[in-house]
């Protein structure tokens, strides 16, 4: 069998559609909460921004399946938060986004953290001595100097979403025609002993990987 015919059976177009639409999803949920989460930790200090950074690094530190379970735990139908959420989240398309945004959060958020917290709060500084609020300070000043850190980092988050497996296996459930995003239709074409088509699948991904590499690349010598 060759790698078109592989590529274009249901069972291939399925899981990267999915995660295409995960990506896009995660993506923008990552440009939103990673300015203004990068904004909030750099703004003062307290027990609450301790507690947001711990829980924004978490993922970086403690293992996917882990995590994935604690989530599970929290947002699951008996769940402290899932209980009272009106949607379903475990076992659906909201949780591979969730499981996506989470395991690359920390990815983008911290070099914006960085940023902030480097040479760009002199000109911070100045803005505030000039008349301009915060508001005016962080849109017209502070993000456009974090522009580059900012789009290194989605970059990134991004290929920790696609390859993400362990949060996803938890709260997507890996539901075939429904959750089976790409990292794990590899999984299950290894163990069903497909092996032709998880090279066709391993190399979408690599491709991917490749174009988030030269785009960094990019960003790099820019």
């Amino acid at each position: 069998m060759d790698f078109f015919t592989i590529l274009l059976q249901p069972q291939t177009i399925g899981p990267l559609c999915l995660t295409l639409k995960v990506m896009v999803v995660s993506g923008l949920l990552h440009l939103i909460c990673s300015i203004f989460l990068g904004y909030y930790l750099t703004s003062g200090k307290s027990m609450l921004r301790s507690i947001v950074d711990f829980l924004v690094t978490l993922p970086l530190v403690f293992p996917p399946i882990a995590t994935g379970f604690i989530l599970l735990m929290l947002l699951g139908r008996a769940g402290l938060i899932g209980q009272v959420l009106p949607i379903k989240i475990v076992f659906s398309f909201p949780g591979v986004v969730i499981a996506a945004f989470v395991a690359g959060l920390p990815l983008v958020v911290k070099p914006v953290e960085a940023a902030l917290r480097g040479n760009v709060k002199p000109l911070a500084e100045a803005s505030r001595i000039l008349g301009k609020n915060e508001w005016q300070t962080f849109w017209f000043v502070l993000l456009p100097n974090v522009r580059r850190n900012l789009a290194a980092g989605w970059f990134l988050a991004l290929g920790r979403s696609l390859g993400e497996v362990g949060i996803t296996l938890m709260l997507g459930g890996n539901i075939i025609g429904r959750t089976n995003t790409l990292s794990l239709e590899i999984y299950n074409a290894v163990f069903s002993g497909e092996f032709e088509r998880a090279l066709v699948l391993s190399s979408l991904i690599g491709l991917f990987s490749l174009t988030i590499f030269i785009a960094l690349k990019k960003l790099s010598a820019v």
